[in-house]
């Protein structure tokens, strides 16, 4: 529950308009990994590249922001990467050996998304407990899907970044 509670403090921290959705999109990546993304390694690099191609300038992040309790899965961000000159074939190919090797953890998200509802019930005064509570029974109810990032949170963060388990990808 500590690394739980660091996580979730570090992102409401760095981006004020992260959303009940987005906590719990990090939380879904945080236990399962990219393992939604099993697309060929092709198509992955082509998206990848089309991405790249139109960033735009976004909020200061690391380049690299572990997400799982052992440190091993991060999200690589997109714009530190690009700016740090490492290649994108590395980066598209670490990020479908992760979708495809990585086991993830359902038992594990559903761990985490425990844990933020007992954290909220003391913690975070600009979330509702009482929206937290309701929307993880939902996504419980709905077997845990996979969530694109909130609107408003897309449009103030720019997020841009791939989840990559670190064993895959070689960074200097």
């Amino acid at each position: 529950m500590k690394f739980i509670s660091a996580l979730i403090e570090q992102h409401l921290e760095r981006y004020e308009k992260l959303a009940i959705s987005d906590i719990y999109k990090l939380l879904h990546q945080a236990a399962l990994g990219s393992s939604h993304e099993t697309d060929s390694k092709e198509n992955i690099h082509a998206l990848l590249e089309k991405e790249v191609s139109t960033l735009e300038d976004g909020p200061k992040e690391p380049l690299v922001d572990p997400i799982s309790p052992d440190g091993k899965l991060a999200r690589i961000h997109l714009r530190p990467y690009i700016a740090s000159n490492y290649s994108l074939s590395a980066l598209s190919d670490a990020f479908h050996k992760t979708a495809n090797e990585h086991q993830g953890s359902t038992d594990k998200l559903k761990k985490f998304c425990d844990c933020f509802i007992e954290l909220s019930a003391t913690g975070y005064p600009q979330l509702s407990y009482r929206d937290i509570a309701a929307f993880i029974e939902k996504v419980k109810i709905d077997s845990y899907p996979t969530v694109r990032h909130s609107e408003t949170f897309r449009l103030a963060h720019q997020p841009a970044y791939r989840i990559i388990h670190l064993d895959f990808l070689e960074l200097d």
